[in-house]
């Protein structure tokens, strides 16, 4: 059912995409997917998580990968895999979100949260082998939502996947500012301090 799901997603776009289609393309009758899910967009969530938490994993790399290159090739899994059906699914449920509250609800309270836990935490270990300490929370948020922006705006405004050489350039510019912002706090400790977070 899940399957069936994505697969007319991808084929006929949101609007097309309707629990007696689900059904009739699953092979089940429509009470087999009323007794799981109350709509299409509790399918559709469901398949997300089930769908992207392999390909948006972090994977650190082997060394001697360095920093830069491992949030590289983290920014081209995302970029790829908004390419993908999976993907397709993400972009279309951020655009119904923008119109339904409870959609927007569901999709924020439920993947986008967890997959932004997800996130946080390996670009938090990312700086942290970066800089040599800590990451601080707030400039890890910060720093995702930089690193990430630019994927979602050319998947979603242009219609297109991001490049290689645009993800080497917003990888670069994210590690450039965790270092700006270290050596700023640095410079505000006192000798003999550690450094605030």
């Amino acid at each position: 059912m899940l399957n069936a799901a994505d697969d007319l997603l991808v084929e006929r776009g949101f609007s097309g995409v309707t629990m007696e289609g689900i059904a009739a393309r699953a092979g089940v009758a429509k009470q087999t997917i009323y007794r799981w899910w109350k709509s299409k967009v509790d399918i559709l969530l469901d398949t997300l998580a089930a769908d992207a938490e392999e390909p948006l994993a972090w994977r650190p790399g082997s060394p001697p990968a360095s920093p830069e290159e491992e949030l590289r090739d983290q920014l081209g899994r995302v970029a790829a895999f908004l390419q993908e059906p999976a993907g397709q699914v993400l972009l279309s449920l951020i655009g119904h979100a923008q119109l339904d509250p409870e959609t927007a609800a569901k999709l924020r309270d439920g993947f986008l949260r967890e997959q932004r836990e997800r996130d946080l935490a390996g670009l938090g270990a990312l700086l942290a082998r970066h800089t040599g300490r800590p990451a601080d929370e707030r400039l890890t948020a910060r720093l995702l939502d930089a690193a990430l922006g630019p994927l979602f705006h050319q998947a979603l405004v242009l219609g297109r996947p991001s490049g290689p050489a645009a993800l080497a350039a917003t990888a670069r510019l994210v590690l450039d500012a965790a270092e700006r912002e270290q050596a700023k706090g640095d410079a505000g400790s006192r000798p003999g301090e550690p450094a605030a977070p």
